[in-house]
């Protein structure tokens, strides 16, 4: 019988990122369900369970280092090898009733702890077993607000759409993900961006066109790319997007 391959989701205790980690489990993968709350990481993992779907609750915080430290420990003791790596957490702190100019420099600060720093900063932890998988996936996952192509161009569903500190944080990650795909691109790992689209979720807002389970099919079909899958890129299902 074969090893499972094992997936970390982070903020995988609701939303996107539970959608993502359900239908991961669902293909045979063990799903590592990470949140910042221990409780609601527990509680997401029994729904999981109850589900016939293989999962175990983690407890992180993806901006504090502590927190990294601790659950790197984890999954080298319990696992020794990650096959898979979700950087679904994220939030949005601007207020969209200010311009970008009057955004508060603290929302922006808080922003990118999460968005940016915090995806960083558990990626490069937990890469050293990420190296060690046959075949590695990292999927950040960032927004098509964060393409400044469609930003700029008039006619785009998003023009208008300026929330600077979240839009400019996914930029960063889009950035983020080529220069690690350049660094990886002689290995079995590929790292590729993607945008889970307009979905129902507290973030998205219950008027958004996509449910949570359509939104989650972009973050699994790059979590589970086959060997000539693409890497360093960033994509809406098989739609590349532009930058």
């Amino acid at each position: 019988m074969s090893t499972p391959q094992i997936a970390l989701v982070t903020g995988a205790n609701k939303g996107i990122g539970f959608e993502t980690a359900r239908q991961l489990g669902k293909q045979g993968i063990h799903v590592i369900v990470a949140a910042r709350d221990p409780a609601k990481a527990e509680a997401a993992t029994l729904a999981l369970k109850s589900d016939a779907i293989s999962a175990e609750a983690l407890t992180l915080d993806v901006s504090s280092a502590k927190s990294i430290e601790l659950a790197l420990k984890v999954i080298t003791d319990k696992h020794g090898v990650l096959d898979i790596l979700v950087n679904n957490a994220g939030v949005l702190l601007d207020d969209a009733a200010k311009k970008p100019s009057e955004q508060p420099l603290e929302a922006w600060r808080k922003t990118f702890d999460t968005n940016v720093f915090g995806l960083i900063a558990v990626t490069n932890a937990l890469l050293p077993l990420l190296k060690k998988s046959k075949a590695g996936r990292i999927v950040n996952v960032s927004s098509i607000l964060g393409s400044n192509a469609l930003h700029q161009t008039v006619d785009s569903g998003i023009y208008d759409y300026k929330i600077p500190a979240y839009n400019v944080s996914k930029s960063a990650v889009n950035a983020w993900t080529v220069h690690l795909a350049h660094e990886l691109k002689d290995t079995a790992i590929k790292v590729n961006a993607i945008h889970p689209g307009h979905v129902q979720t507290d973030m998205g807002g219950a008027s958004a066109p996509m449910a949570v389970a359509d939104g989650a099919k972009t973050s699994v079909k790059f979590a589970t790319l086959p060997a000539d899958g693409p890497t360093g890129g960033y994509y809406h299902l098989d739609q590349p997007l532009p930058w």
